[in-house]
């Protein structure tokens, strides 16, 4: 017997023996422990009624690369990833959203390069990225991008990789990331143009420059 069966047992007796002392005795004090039993026993067994189903932490995206066989495929489990581990939505939004807490991700991967987009989430302080998409100066965010590779999210290389190419495939972009980046273990995308400009070096800041240029 089921431990959720055991507990209906119980409700129904204590609901009988309310309805026996109702039935068969007349001291009122008793009448009404009797009362209280049949609606008690009945709020039980109306609460056991109520599915049950436990409480567990959403499951985590798992990379399988035998299942990858587009960019699309990539890209795919890269949204998944955006809208749950990678927590992205808790501060990003995708279109204009003045509760945002950092900026819109709508189009960004059409405005930044693969090599950009992967320093901005290893290292957000390389090169801090300012929204002039208005008059003025540039807008003030209270958020602070995290180092996404690192905890408390701690996403992996293949799962950071997945997230940009969602970034491109979203912006109308073609997806850049590449089948051999996601097998090959501990190469990285090269981050050296960004991380001369931050440096100062004239030719790398054209570079990023341009990469950070809207098309």
């Amino acid at each position: 017997m089921s431990e959720v069966a055991l507990l209906q047992l119980i409700g129904l007796s204590v609901v009988g023996i309310g309805i026996a002392i109702l039935l068969f005795i007349s001291a009122r004090f008793v009448r009404v422990i009797g009362f209280v039993m049949i609606v008690l026993g009945l709020f039980s067994l109306t609460a056991l009624a109520v599915p049950q189903m436990a409480s567990l932490p959403p499951a985590e995206e798992k990379i399988d690369l035998a299942t990858i066989k587009t960019p699309s495929d990539m890209a795919a489990i890269g949204q998944k990833i955006f809208f749950s581990k990678g927590q992205c939505a808790l501060c990003h939004s995708i279109g204009p959203s003045e509760s945002a807490r950092c900026p819109d991700l709508k189009g960004i991967g059409a405005k930044l390069t693969k090599e950009f987009i992967y320093e901005s989430l290893t290292q957000p302080q390389a090169y801090i990225y300012q929204d002039y998409r208005h008059e003025g100066p540039p807008k003030e965010y209270p958020a602070r991008m995290p180092y996404i590779n690192k905890n408390p999210i701690g996403l992996s290389k293949n799962e950071i990789l997945s997230v940009i190419a969602f970034l491109q495939q979203m912006s109308g972009e073609p997806i850049t990331v590449t089948m051999a980046e996601l097998e090959s273990s501990g190469s990285q995308p090269s981050t050296a143009p960004a991380q001369k400009a931050s440096s100062g070096d004239p030719s790398a800041i054209q570079h990023v420059a341009q990469a950070v240029t809207p098309r």
